[in-house]
């Protein structure tokens, strides 16, 4: 596959920070990378787009260590580097900054950051002579964090911090971060993208792997495109586009908007009235929420994370007491721990609650729908039946690679992501719930799962999305509600809303308040 010339050193400049060249690798009959070669200006902020399973962070991997091309070369500001693991690019000066995070939960900030350098020359003085240089590291990139709290404590937009810390404290002049801001809110999003203003300012090298076309083109210098392995396009920021972006990562043209009709709900299939919800500590998360929702209608709850969402849509999932209040799907009381027949449900977090990390595709293809007479009787499994069923939901979703027996931790998260909506589309539900349906998924998987989403709407089905990107809310939902504090603090139709309006009643200020 053809790609355009890498950039260009002008004459007399500095060598690249990255310069990969031929980089080739293959997982079995995956051909994962095919002859890669990538330039990387020092002192900017490149960005790396593709679809899922495009290759982006195999070939990252390969950069830090985790995988060993089978054939290429790496060098470093100019001089050619053998790295066969991770230590080998520390000491290179390259970080990492994986899409989920590689840090021990009950250990402290300061704890986790000398993990892997207790021998090291930065510990002769004791921990407080490390403590003091990570102080300084704060300072000097306004990370603000307090070494001392329990890391499991923290939100995870300070995880992340933590993360991008210890690889400054090992010394990292050039900084990888996979799928950064695919579980950080907004605001948490604009703190990263400051922070990485920071390290480019101070010299640092930033190469950053994103699904988010508008990130791309608001925070990058240059922008690299691959595509089923190979690298396919180069481009100056500035001369491109997210139209333009969007083509060469999918080969063809690509819908940014959602079309959709006009919708026609009938009866009510969720009814919400007066939930409230506690958490383990007692602490109230939802108060006095009551909502409906009604065949053939999309509604969208917007909301900064944290606010209530994630637990009103857990106890309507059956999965999460109500403190008060009553929850009904198609007239049934829902119970806790007891999911409703007619519910599907696409969770927030697809590793923790969607899927198990260590079964192959065809078993998460049924997971909850396991005692289905058409996948076996009893005890007993149709294995065979049940690897047609994913087959044939893995080619309709457009999952890669499609292999039903491929684990699903071998798959890229937006494929993962797929397989979860696959499942809990096709099993014909009456209710979809919907946590952050295109969390880290390329531009052309989102177009795939919003068009399913709307067409369940078109099907006569009652579907309720959760996302904290207001354009998708904005995009998919006939009406609109929004969370704050753990309250409903706004309502209005899709149509009418803008993202001034939406902001405002996420922040807790009242329509009234604000005119």
């Amino acid at each position: 596959m053809a790609t355009d010339p890498p950039f260009e050193l002008e004459e007399g400049a500095a060598p690249p920070a990255i310069l990969l060249s031929g980089i080739d690798k293959r997982f079995g009959a995956v051909h994962a990378n095919r002859a890669i070669d990538l330039e990387v200006a020092a002192g900017t902020i490149h960005g790396i787009v593709g679809e899922n399973g495009a290759g982006k962070s195999t070939l990252m991997n390969i950069l830090y260590g985790y995988y060993r091309a089978d054939a290429g070369e790496i060098s470093v500001h100019g001089l050619q580097v053998t790295i066969r693991r991770p230590e080998d690019a520390i000491a290179a000066g390259i970080g990492m900054v994986h899409q989920h995070f590689m840090l021990v939960e009950p250990f402290t900030v300061l704890e986790n950051l000398l993990l892997g350098a207790e021998g090291g020359f930065r510990l002769a003085g004791g921990k407080e002579r490390a403590r003091a240089e990570l102080e300084r590291l704060e300072r000097d990139y306004r990370l603000d964090i307090d070494l001392d709290a329990v890391v499991a404590d923290l939100p995870v937009g300070l995880q992340q911090r933590v993360e991008i810390l210890k690889a400054l404290f090992r010394g990292c002049d050039v900084l990888i971060l996979d799928e950064p801001t695919g579980v950080l809110t907004p605001q948490e999003a604009e703190d990263l993208f400051r922070i990485l203003a920071d390290l480019k300012a101070q010299g640092r090298t930033i190469i950053l792997i994103t699904h988010k076309l508008k990130e791309i083109m608001a925070a990058t210098d240059n922008v690299s495109v691959m595509r089923q392995g190979a690298m396919v396009a180069h481009r100056a920021t500035r001369a491109t586009s997210t139209t333009e972006l969007a083509e060469l990562m999918v080969g063809r043209k690509v819908l940014l908007r959602v079309e959709k009709g006009v919708a026609t709900p009938s009866q009510v299939v969720l009814d919400v009235d007066d939930v409230s919800i506690v958490d383990r500590q007692g602490t109230e998360r939802v108060h006095q929420v009551s909502l409906q929702v009604r065949a053939g209608e999309i509604v969208g709850i917007a909301g900064v994370t944290g606010n209530g969402q994630t637990e009103l849509l857990e106890a309507i999932a059956g999965l999460r007491p109500v403190r008060s209040g009553t929850i009904r799907i198609d007239g049934q009381l829902v119970a806790s721990s007891h999911r409703p027949q007619a519910l599907g449900h696409v969770p927030e977090d697809r590793l923790r609650m969607g899927l198990v990390r260590s079964f192959p595709a065809w078993e998460n293809a049924i997971l909850g729908h396991q005692a289905n007479a058409a996948y076996g009787h009893g005890a007993f499994l149709d294995r065979g039946a049940i690897l047609e069923v994913c087959r044939r939901w893995m080619r309709g979703y457009d999952v890669r690679p499609s292999d039903p027996e491929l684990q699903a931790v071998s798959f890229s998260g937006g494929n993962q992501q797929k397989q979860v909506v696959a499942r809990e589309l096709e099993h014909g539900p009456e209710l979809i719930l919907v946590g952050q349906p295109t969390r880290g998924v390329d531009i052309g998987a989102i177009e795939f799962i919003h068009k399913q989403i709307v067409a369940m709407r078109d099907a006569g089905k009652a579907v309720l999305i959760v996302s904290v990107e207001l354009d998708e809310i904005m995009a998919l939902a006939d009406r609109i509600l929004v969370m704050c504090a753990g309250r409903i603090s706004g309502e209005m139709p899709a149509a009418e809303a803008d993202e001034r309006r939406l902001g405002l009643l996420m922040a807790g200020v009242t329509e009234a308040a604000a005119e």
